[in-house]
């Protein structure tokens, strides 16, 4: 299982651990993941994602799921997350999630 938000894209990034003798040793910083189930209104049902909990909180911001996924950039979404954009395209309630 990567380390990589499903809904933003964001992953480990690189940098450097400095001491207080300002030595530099390389070192990760790993993204705040959180495994959470989020509801789907025009769906009706929930989904299971790993996602940032800045993502978390730009799905509190937006409205929901719904809304997140139809202003999200394809290219930032996982697969899984992908085909529930399509699923909630294919349901036609995109009309009232963007309203």
């Amino acid at each position: 299982m990567s380390r990589r938000c499903e809904l933003t894209g964001k992953g480990p990034m690189s940098g450097n651990n400095v001491s207080h003798a300002k030595n530099r040793t390389r070192r990760r910083f790993l993204p705040n993941l959180n495994d959470t189930t989020l509801q789907s209104e025009a769906l009706g049902r929930g989904f299971k994602l790993r996602i940032t909990s800045a993502a978390l909180r730009s799905v509190d911001h937006r409205g929901g799921l719904d809304k997140f996924l139809a202003k999200a950039k394809d290219t930032d979404l996982s697969e899984g997350a992908l085909k529930i954009k399509k699923a909630i395209k294919k349901s036609g309630m995109e009309a009232d999630v963007l309203s």
